[in-house]
């Protein structure tokens, strides 16, 4: 038996006998000595003692020798990260990377534990994560917490990973807890933790669908950790074609964005590669190539363009759009000197019904506006339900008669980009050309694409013909993207917005400033002018042309889906008689690559929008899904292949991360090596001594059964009292 006794504990307890005694001796003595009350003080005295010594807090310990050998973990990280090819030896003749799978390989052996076997039970057991496909993630905390809590008499754990931990919590908080059970973790990194001579092709982002005769243009990002600069050849196959191949200039240890351009001739499904050969001084020789799945489909964009007057841009757009092969194009003309609205090919007497608007892409709205001879508010209600409900695009493109003024009364306020000065509703105008200056995000934007080369396209636009009119505009609305503004003029908020986009609803709106775009085909002809108007209709019909059937639209956003991220899923759906559904039953029936089903039963998206059924989906792997989008009032049925992107957790090719490691082995007092110090680290281990015997404390001071013992005590010395005749 111990005491854990103090300084305090112990004279208090030394002058508490003295006086108990003391007080024993003197009771005794009044009594005349008689033996039965010599007993009872004797009793109290002893019951005082045992009190006393509680107080100095007594303990019974005992030696405990496991029965069971010792055990030592060889815990392996199988995850896709250690399919990074950045080993190499230093000792070895090779020079050649291997992946850091393989350099685990002889720590995985039996042989070469064999030591360590004479002493410890050596259990290997592999680890990623707990995710469906367990390839995709590292859980360092829960391998190690898992193997803690499944063995006894854990001597330690050796830990073969790159420390490269991406799911689940800390391992931080795990290795805590190992410290207080005395099981170090003897963590061997595996890998570099510094990039390896390499060129890697980070990115090829191809659309989800293109046009037959139409070129694409296709981005890629290619990354160099190679100190010299070099030029390489990117080249894209799988075009059912002959490779396309383009030369770019790559900067030592640094990157190169381009864009290569591909004209499919058929439709069809194409599964496109993009590679980069691969260089001499490169160890990494598996990120090279890039494939993504498109869709070549043959294009028939409806556009309306309506308009007050022939003025040159009206002219200049219209006949743009009707040289366009995949564009059909429908014109209103409210011309005001006459009573009759302009006639010819391709005119309309009329505004569109609504069943008849819907049909419609993309509607340009000129110089017109709310008055008798041209728009009404159910016209501009239906425009608006065309935007949000069923991606439509809208073009605002005001003129001098400031017609457009009006419309700002009606439902479309709502969908206007900017805030025009109602002072001066008819614009500016001046003798001097002014020209078009890019914002930040007009640099980056497609639409603004007037050449591949960030330094042409930017040339190109500071060398536009000027113009002699713009709208004036107090500034842009909340959420609106700006891409291009005056390059001289500025109100109180800023340079004047000319060209700028925004969501509203499912669809997109853009604003043009200024009636002088058309002026662009000086010294070019059409190359600018019709190569923005092209890109326009095309950027604003592409969400409504995803996927679509005689009486249903199905598009998603983002139009690029990632597994792991939500996709939401917009329905456009019409009665037989060709009108909006307002109620109804909508369910996407989803198909994994993995044969997993999902069904998403779509919501009607508001009073407001008619014919609109909206949901979520979140996509959990990668590959092309499929979704069968069903509505039992129509017994309509559509079917849609969607690719998805896989948004890995694992990430092939990136730095160790030997700082993660060095924290574990640290907390739980273990150590740090490398995979190449294996034979010492095994030497080490077999040189630990036995563990230390396990003594088991039994605190009797705190034990119900000694408490209880001293309150029978207690009870037997007071029944000794009364029997005794006493108080």
């Amino acid at each position: 038996m111990t005491f854990y006794w103090t300084t305090t504990t112990l004279i208090v307890s030394t002058i508490v006998m003295i006086v108990a005694a003391i007080c024993c001796w003197i009771s005794w003595r009044r009594s005349g000595f008689t033996r039965s009350m010599g007993l009872l003080e004797l009793f109290r005295f002893v019951l005082i003692g045992i009190v006393l010594m509680t107080l100095n807090q007594p303990e019974l310990t005992q030696e405990v020798k496991p029965e069971e050998r010792p055990t030592l973990v060889i815990l392996h990280d199988v995850s896709d990260s250690m399919q990074t090819r950045d080993v190499v030896d230093a000792e070895g003749d090779s020079k050649q990377a291997v992946t850091r799978t393989e350099a685990v390989q002889p720590a995985i052996d039996p042989a070469t534990w064999a030591t360590v076997s004479e002493r410890m039970e050596v259990i290997f057991e592999p680890f990623n994560s707990t995710l469906t496909n367990k390839a995709r993630g590292t859980d360092l905390n829960q391998a190690l917490a898992y193997v803690a809590d499944s063995h006894v008499n854990l001597r330690g754990i050796v830990l073969l990973s790159d420390g490269d931990w991406n799911t689940g919590i800390a391992p931080s908080a795990v290795a805590t807890d190992l410290r207080m059970r005395r099981i170090p973790v003897f963590a061997a990194g595996v890998g570099s933790e510094e990039r390896l001579p390499d060129i890697e092709l980070i990115s090829s982002d191809a659309p989800t669908f293109g046009v037959t005769g139409k070129t694409l243009r296709i981005p890629f990002r290619v990354v160099s950790w190679l100190p010299g600069d070099r030029s390489i050849t990117v080249s894209l196959t799988g075009t059912k074609g002959e490779s396309i191949e383009k030369i770019v200039r790559l900067p030592g240890m640094g990157q190169v964005q381009d864009t290569i351009a591909w004209k499919p001739e058929a439709t069809g499904e194409y599964d496109l590669t993009m590679r980069i050969p691969v260089d001499a001084e490169e160890t990494i020789l598996d990120n090279n190539s890039l494939k993504t799945p498109i869709t070549i489909r043959n294009e028939a964009l409806k556009v309306l363009v309506v308009e007050s007057y022939p003025r040159w841009e009206y002219r200049y757009l219209r006949n743009a759009l009707e040289r366009d092969p995949g564009v059909e194009v429908s014109c209103l003309l409210f011309h005001p000197d006459f009573k009759e609205v302009g006639g010819g090919r391709g005119y309309l007497d009329e505004f569109p019904n609504e069943q008849q608007l819907f049909d419609y892409d993309v509607v340009f709205l000129g110089d017109v506006g709310v008055e008798a001879d041209q728009l009404n508010l159910e016209n501009c209600t239906h425009l608006r339900q065309l935007v949000r409900s069923h991606a439509g695009g809208l073009v605002f493109l005001p003129g001098f008669r400031g017609k457009q003024s009006t419309l700002l009364t009606t439902e479309l306020e709502e969908l206007y980009p900017v805030i025009p000065d109602q002072s001066t509703p008819r614009g500016i105008g001046s003798l001097r050309p002014a020209r078009f200056a890019l914002t930040e995000s007009g640099r980056r934007s497609l639409l603004t694409r007037l050449e591949p080369e960030d330094n042409e396209n930017e040339n190109v636009w500071n060398s536009l013909p000027g113009f002699q009119w713009y709208a004036a505009v107090t500034r842009a609305k909340i959420g609106t993207e700006i891409l291009a503004v005056h390059g001289n003029e500025s109100s109180r908020f800023g340079r004047i917005p000319l060209i700028a986009t925004r969501t509203a609803g499912t669809g997109k709106v853009l604003y043009m400033g200024t009636d002088g775009a058309w002026r662009w085909r000086k010294g070019v002809e059409d190359l600018y002018h019709y190569r923005f108007w092209g890109q326009v209709v095309r950027w604003m019909a592409y969400q409504r042309n995803m996927s679509q059937g005689e009486s249903m639209r199905l598009f998603y956003s983002p139009d690029r889906p990632e597994a792991g991220n939500v996709l939401t899923l917009n329905a456009n759906v019409m009665t037989r008689s060709g009108e909006p559904l307002r109620e109804g039953t909508v369910v996407v029936q989803t198909i994994a690559p993995s044969g997993q089903t999902d069904s998403i039963r779509l919501a009607p998206a508001g009073d407001d929008s008619w014919g609109l059924f909206t949901g979520t989906f979140t996509p959990q792997e990668g590959g092309s899904h499929q979704f069968v989008t069903t509505c039992s009032e129509t017994g309509s049925r559509l079917e849609t292949t969607i690719a998805v992107q896989g948004n890995e957790k694992e990430q092939i090719g990136q730095p160790a991360r030997f700082d993660v490691l060095k924290e574990i082995a640290e907390v739980t007092r273990g150590e740090l090596t490398t995979s190449h110090d294996l034979a010492g680290l095994v030497d080490r281990i077999a040189a630990l001594p036995e563990p230390e015997t396990v003594i088991q404390r039994v605190r009797l001071w705190s034990h119900p059964a000694w408490g209880g013992g001293i309150i029978l005590l207690l009870g037997v010395f007071w029944t000794g009292r009364k029997i005794a005749g006493l108080a």
